[in-house]
């Protein structure tokens, strides 16, 4: 028979905050007829750039994340606010985080952060031959810091988890699939 949809039978939102809202949704199991409760975290859709400069070094961002009260090391990315697609978001959050533009870009499509609770996607961009083109103006909630490395030395940094950040883990394991049959410079398959 393979696995099939949950009717919803209604949802109340509980609560939220001005990034995240909270629902339950009554649900009934197709398998067993059993109605159930299920809480869902509604979120925004977001973004992620891994940016690759013409010399082959990807622009990475160290920031401090609340939720795990330390810094991280990232590709740049953000919300995907209200009127914006997903590519028009990457360019903006690319600018304002790093200062770093392109005009050459590669969607490498997007992935759900936490489908078990979660309602948004995340959408992952290859900006290729990044170039600084303005100092960094990040929001009032964020304190970055620019690096560059190699192409080359991020399979290390994954390894060593100094990148653990889950979806940029992921925007990584779609790069370096893509990255195979790629230019990371010119953007076009080798």
């Amino acid at each position: 028979m393979g696995v099939r949809p949950w009717t919803v039978l209604g949802s109340e939102r509980l609560n939220g905050t001005p990034l995240f809202g909270f629902r339950r949704d009554r649900v009934v199991s197709p398998r067993t007829g059993k109605p159930h409760d299920v809480y869902v975290l509604e979120a925004p859709n977001w973004v992620n750039v891994i940016p690759v400069t013409a010399g082959r070094e990807v622009v990475l961002v160290r920031q401090w994340r609340h939720g795990i009260r330390g810094v991280t090391l990232e590709i740049p990315g953000g919300v995907i606010e209200a009127g914006d697609d997903p590519e028009k978001a990457a360019r903006r959050e690319l600018l304002e985080e790093t200062g770093y533009g392109a005009d050459c870009w590669i969607s490498l499509g997007y992935t759900f952060p936490n489908p078990a609770i979660q309602d948004n996607r995340c959408y992952t961009f290859v900006a290729v031959n990044a170039v600084r083109r303005a100092d960094p103006s990040p929001d009032a909630m964020e304190d970055i810091e620019v690096v560059l490395h190699p192409v080359e030395r991020v399979p290390a940094l994954l390894e060593r988890g100094e990148i653990a950040h889950a979806l940029i883990v992921a925007a990584f394991g779609k790069f370096f699939r893509w990255f195979q049959g790629a230019d990371p410079v010119g953007g076009a398959p080798s």
